[in-house]
């Protein structure tokens, strides 16, 4: 008789709902709440590693280059945001020049 082994770690092992079963009441609530949060977030995440996957490139490579476009996206509308801000900053200091006037 051989004791061990795979057929032991999967009697052992609980499963996912003895685990949650076993998180007190806050826990359980947080987790259902952010369940179809988590579910969508993994979603996308597969649905752009598929998108990637048909790439002829590595998938990590094209993973990286998605990232560096979404990062100078990121950094266009910052400073768009702040012309924009700055701009009105400029029209608010000419209309208080010229209400002074």
């Amino acid at each position: 008789m051989c004791i061990g082994g795979p057929a032991l770690i999967y009697y052992v092992t609980p499963t996912e709902e003895q685990l949650f079963l076993k998180y007190n009441p806050e826990l359980q609530k947080r987790s259902l709440e952010r369940r179809k949060e988590k579910q969508e977030d993994f979603d996308n995440f597969v649905t752009r590693l598929k998108e990637y996957s048909k790439s002829d490139k590595p998938v990590w490579a094209v993973w990286e280059q998605e990232a560096e476009q979404q990062r100078k996206l990121g950094i266009q509308k910052e400073l768009d945001r702040r012309r924009e801000a700055a701009a009105e900053a400029e029209a608010r200091k000419m209309e208080m020049r010229s209400s002074l006037r």
